[in-house]
């Protein structure tokens, strides 16, 4: 098994996808349903966050293929839109790469909330997409890659709906404080992992060659 594309893929997914960071926007958006309704709302949103997932990384790339952008320049493109959300997840504000002024009302429809803004653009937001689409071109091909992949998405999307289920018990056990330190400490490694990225395509522009 290739190790370390493993551990990005893993890495990337928990920082992208902050599974604990979604306890106070489940909590906040669903405070008025009832535990019945919350349920289904959890359910349903990561459901249609992992088609957004799934879709782009099988027919991503060649969308990009068709629009001409080159895989350089979308990791540069990404990398800088992942350092927008790391920055925003250091300093503890709504990030605007995953923030809708249209979607910001709180509103009782369940599946209207499951979709906007908790799967779209919460869970799979752009930063997300963004990965998803880097990774896939970092795997370029090879399956076993591919099936890592989708795993450590998958395993980030299980974790993500776990922590929106017990949001109420993950809120009480972290506390705000808990919940605050995590988040920022994940947004330190997506930091780090946005600026590998903006390296691995200038490199792949041709910079930094002799």
């Amino acid at each position: 098994m290739d190790a370390h594309f493993a551990i990005t893929a893993l890495a990337t997914a928990f920082t992208i996808l902050d599974p604990v960071g979604m306890v106070p926007t489940t909590l906040a958006l669903t405070s008025t349903m009832s535990p019945e309704a919350r349920r289904h709302v959890v359910n349903r949103s990561v459901l249609v966050a992992a088609a957004v997932i799934v879709f782009m990384a099988l027919v991503g790339r060649y969308l990009l293929q068709y629009l001409g952008i080159t895989l350089p320049a979308f990791a540069i493109a990404g990398g800088i839109l992942l350092m927008l959300i790391a920055i925003d997840m250091l300093f503890a504000r709504p990030s605007r790469a995953k923030r809708d002024p249209e979607t910001e009302l709180q509103t009782a429809d369940t599946e209207g909330v499951a979709v906007f803004p908790l799967a779209i653009p919460m869970i799979s937001g752009p930063g997300t997409i963004a990965t998803v689409l880097l990774l896939v071109n970092l795997a370029d091909g090879n399956r076993e890659r591919l099936v890592i992949l989708y795993a450590a998405y998958g395993l980030g999307l299980f974790v993500t709906w776990l922590c929106m289920r017990a949001a109420e018990l993950v809120l009480r056990v972290l506390g705000k404080t808990g919940v605050s330190v995590l988040t920022r400490l994940l947004g330190i490694i997506l930091a780090a992992l946005a600026v590998q990225f903006m390296i691995n395509g200038l490199k792949g522009a041709g910079f930094g060659h002799a």
